[in-house]
């Protein structure tokens, strides 16, 4: 430019400016638009369907009928439990009867297959439906599905178990880069910083991985605000063959809490050293020789407990199992009352006493011995020790090493479903019962595959008569055809082979599933106001440039709430697409998708009629740390309606003396206090959208 004229000096400063301004209008209009995506991303997600399955001892007698005039469900019994194939204890005479119903408790009724009444009167019977449900199942994008939990799950699950995808060629993660190392590490911090402000301050997380990303997946949990417990090798008994180096036998569950304390593992092998104790103690007639001598022996056989449990191999004389235990103090003490000696029972005379001293007061010592916990020699010459008894409430801590050479396989082949890859049922059953408290605790698997999380849970109840709950979360089209029919299958029997039940030994049982709406599926349902009412505003070059997306977008774009979404709540659609299927328009559930924005613990929820057209009314609580509000929301069509005689008729049969800290009704009111629905709505909908 220096060597220009002035003159051309000055067109190539002008071109210069062109560029630059042409270029910040680029800029800017690009901008608005990855700002529009984000907040499509962001925002809280809407529940397209909400369904449930009962076990049938859960479903009122009053229903059989109807259930048995339902050949859609009964057709799905036949295919479902093999029901052709029945023999043994499992016979079909007689089906299809009332007798039939009641003497297969444990089979599932899917509301599924039925209309919208059997439904609610099948909800109506329920007093407190939030506290009956022992599974939440979510066919969706967990990110979303996680997203939407928040609200009411925040701080209260104790358990988070995953195993994603593990970021090698045959893992099924899709990447739309090159970049495979950023893209995974950067999908995991995504899901696992929300994942974590829904785990309780007791909680633990526990993260299955292999060697190709165990390192980047560590120091990544390290920048998270949880304690390392440790990371356990998981040592399969199986080596896989490689081209090169060593064949690989393990993989890792890094494992994370938000407090410092010991993880235990559950008493599952105590309790049956204890069984084994009165087996043997029965068989002999009492506490003798034999019988210490036969559970010894036992003991030392079983192969897959730890030394620490093996130690516990004496029974004493009140049939209390035990091991003994040095009491020297760890450090040398300097109080001579930590030297003085016991004395022999026997002879009289004085024992040895620890180099360091005793680890225990005089005073304790003695209390020990009064209470028959001293062990001493058969005479003065051997320091005594202490004993240390087995109980139901033992605990063991749990190793960094766990051996387990089953195979995912080996449970789904007996129920004649497939899944690619799936871990053995047992190792899940030993690491969330880690976490998972067995009276209420709640498990989630925002990467549930084929279900082995919520199989464990299932086990896990039926083994300790526990009530621990799970939440699966699972995009792929395998949430119809293998996870759901898999939790099915182990309700109604524990006992499969080439798919057919062995028997009907199951449990009572209830579950709650979803299909939610997707990113996609916003992108899908995004419209556009008429240009004509618009076009003064569009010769605005900032309104086109930066707010054009917001403002032609609103009200309009069913993915954005649409002016007029509540005036009739159970008509409201969008464009849904399901696996590889076209978009098909759906209804959506604003009933269920409320209930996650506010938080709602749903104890009631009911169908009633009202100048010729329906409600739905849900009674509950939204429970905080410190607070508890009770809730009550009706729904209903607004048009027509007779506002004075429905609050009336509002106050009389839903409200009845009952006291609610807030009431939310959808449009225009004139009960009492009531909070208009689509307020509170449109604010948790896109809370924290940037």
């Amino acid at each position: 430019i220096e060597d220009k004229t002035e003159q051309a000096m000055d067109v190539a400063l002008t071109r210069a400016k062109v560029v630059r301004s042409i270029g910040k209008k680029i800029i800017a209009f690009l901008s608005q638009i990855e700002n529009f995506q984000k907040k499509l991303f962001e925002k809280r997600k809407f529940v397209v369907d909400t369904h449930y399955c009962f076990t049938l001892d859960r479903v009122p007698e009053a229903l059989y009928e109807t259930i048995l005039q339902n050949e859609k469900q009964l057709k799905s019994w036949e295919e479902l439990y093999a029901m052709e194939k029945w023999d043994g204890e499992l016979k079909l005479d007689g089906k299809w009867t009332n007798d039939f119903l009641k003497d297969h408790p444990f089979l599932m009724v899917d509301t599924k297959w039925f209309d919208e009444e059997f439904k609610y009167q099948l909800l109506s019977s329920v007093e407190d439906l939030d506290e009956l449900l022992d599974g939440l199942n979510i066919n969706g994008d967990n990110i979303q599905a996680l997203n939407l939990l928040k609200e009411k799950f925040i701080s209260r699950v104790d358990c988070i178990h995953i195993d994603p995808p593990y970021n090698t060629d045959t893992s099924g993660f899709l990447y739309k880069n090159a970049y495979q190392h950023s893209s995974w590490l950067s999908m995991m911090k995504d899901r696992i910083e929300i994942s974590l402000e829904l785990l309780s301050h007791d909680g633990g997380l526990q993260c299955h991985i292999d060697e190709n990303e165990q390192a980047a997946l560590h120091k990544l949990l390290d920048q998270t605000d949880t304690f390392d417990a440790g990371t356990i090798v998981w040592d399969k008994k199986n080596p896989i063959l490689g081209k090169k180096g060593i064949a690989t036998q393990h993989e890792y569950i890094l494992w994370r809490s938000k407090v410092e304390q010991p993880v235990y593992m559950r008493n599952k092998n105590i309790l049956m050293m204890l069984d084994k104790a009165k087996e043997f103690i029965k068989q002999e007639g009492g506490v003798n020789e034999k019988s210490r001598s036969k559970y010894a022996s036992w003991l030392r056989k079983q192969k897959y407990l730890s030394g620490g449990e093996k130690a516990y191999r004496l029974i004493d004389d009140d049939g209390r199992v035990f091991q003994s235990v040095g009491m020297g103090a760890p450090e040398p003490r300097s109080n001579p009352k930590f030297f003085e000696p016991l004395i022999h029972p026997k002879t009289g005379k004085k024992c040895p006493v620890p180099p360091n001293g005793w680890s225990r007061a005089p005073d304790t010592l003695k209390e020990l011995v009064a209470k028959n916990e001293i062990i001493f020699g058969e005479d003065e010459n051997k320091q005594p020790r202490k004993k240390v008894y087995l109980t139901e409430d033992s605990k063991r801590q749990f190793s960094s090493l766990i051996d387990d050479a089953k195979s995912g396989k080996q449970y789904l082949d007996p129920l004649d479903l497939e899944f690619p890859y799936s871990h053995p049922v047992s190792l899940y059953e030993e690491t969330i019962a880690g976490s998972c408290k067995k009276e209420g605790g709640i498990a989630l698997d925002y990467f549930a595959g084929s279900g082995t999380t919520g199989h464990a849970i299932l086990n896990l109840n039926k083994e300790d008569d526990g009530n621990r709950n799970y939440i699966l979360v699972e995009m792929g089209k395998h949430f119809d055809s293998v996870l759901k029919p898999r939790l099915q299958k182990i309700v109604f029997s524990n006992n499969w082979k080439n798919g057919i039940p062995q028997d009907q030994d199951g449990q009572s049982h209830a579950f709650k599933y979803h299909f939610i709406e997707s990113y996609e599926d916003a992108l899908n349902n995004i419209d556009f106001k008429n240009p004509d009412d618009t076009q003064q505003a569009m010769e605005f070059e900032d309104y086109m440039l930066s707010y054009m997306l917001d403002f032609e977008t609103q009200g309009v774009s069913t993915s954005l709430l649409k002016d007029g979404a509540f005036d009739t709540p159970f008509d409201y659609k969008l464009n849904i697409q399901r696996g590889h299927e076209s978009p098909a328009e759906e209804s959506v559930d604003l009933v269920e998708t409320f209930h996650y924005l506010i938080g709602l613990w749903v104890q009631k929820l009911r169908r009633m009629e009202h100048q010729n057209r329906k409600y739905i009314i849900s009674m509950g609580q939204i429970r905080d740390e410190d607070s508890v509000e009770d809730v009550c929301i009706i729904w209903r069509n607004t048009k027509g309606l007779d506002l004075d005689e429905e609050a009336g008729w509002i106050q009389k049969e839903i409200i009845k003396d009952q006291s609610f800290d807030r009431i939310y009704i959808n449009g225009v009111s004139k009960v009492k206090d009531a909070e208009p629905i689509e307020i509170t709505f449109r604010e948790k909908m896109f809370e924290d959208v940037a």
